[in-house]
């Protein structure tokens, strides 16, 4: 099935206002099943609109090249998402995998949630190959060489649980996926054998794709300032050549994710 919602795109993208959130949310949300693929990860924060038809406690897996954890304003931003996930009520953890951005490592994370992580409820993993050795021993940290140890230990933990799986494919190189965002480590095949890691004990219930490079356009000038500025500049191929190489990544993670 497929919903048009392109009319939205400039209102929502990068952020939106709490009431214009909610009015999409009620105008769209009967109309998706519970696996989505939508557009591109400025619109990420949607995934937290998404985890509201899940209706059993369950654990959210977000594979993504940045942890989407800032607790400052706006409270409907791509930045931070996962404050609203972890406000949920049937939430009972949040593990991200494969942040290689500047935002996981000191200074920059001063603004994380940082009671979510004492609480336990929320664990990153960030890519630590190209940091100093104390932060390689930083808990939840993860190298080339063990990422997939980690994983199946963390697979092992949550045994049975119910999964919801938010893909952003800014975690992915970038001969794999082009977005609007920096690109992350992973390869598809990664990603293909973390989901069958998964599923070997747990139930994947829902999730979503996102992440695919789309033009910006913004309602509201407030709006695209702030994305502007949070945005890396990008020398990114023609548009079918980003269409080609999107779309072969999406052949072969859709079916991975929602069989």
């Amino acid at each position: 099935m497929v919903v048009d919602a392109r009319e939205w795109g400039s209102q929502l993208r990068f952020s939106a206002p709490p009431r214009l959130v909610e009015k999409f949310y009620r105008e769209i949300f009967d109309r998706l099943g519970p696996f989505v693929l939508y557009g591109s990860g400025d619109f990420h924060y949607l995934s937290a609109l998404w985890l509201r038809g899940v209706t059993q406690p369950f654990v959210l897996v977000s594979f993504d090249n940045h942890p989407d954890w800032d607790i400052r304003p706006p409270t409907w931003a791509c930045g931070g998402w996962i404050n609203r996930a972890l406000e949920l009520p049937l939430l009972r953890h949040i593990a991200i995998w494969g942040c290689g951005n500047f935002e996981c490592w000191w200074p920059h994370n001063i603004f994380a949630n940082r009671a979510a992580q004492r609480a336990g409820k929320l664990k990153v993993h960030p890519w630590a190959d190209d940091r100093p050795s104390e932060d390689r021993q930083r808990a939840g940290a993860i190298l080339r060489e063990n990422w997939r140890q980690q994983f199946s230990a963390f697979a092992s933990r949550i045994g049975a649980a119910n999964v919801y799986v938010t893909v952003d494919l800014d975690c992915l190189r970038a001969d794999k996926a082009l977005t609007n965002w920096e690109s992350g480590r992973f390869t598809v095949i990664d990603l293909q054998w973390a989901l069958a890691k998964l599923r070997e004990q747990s139930r994947i219930i829902a999730g979503d794709i996102c992440g695919a490079y789309s033009d910006p356009n913004y309602a509201r000038w407030k709006q695209r300032f702030a994305s502007n500025w949070d945005h890396p500049k990008l020398d990114l191929p023609s548009t079918e050549e980003i269409r080609r190489i999107n779309f072969a990544t999406l052949e072969r993670l859709w079916p991975a994710l929602a069989q």
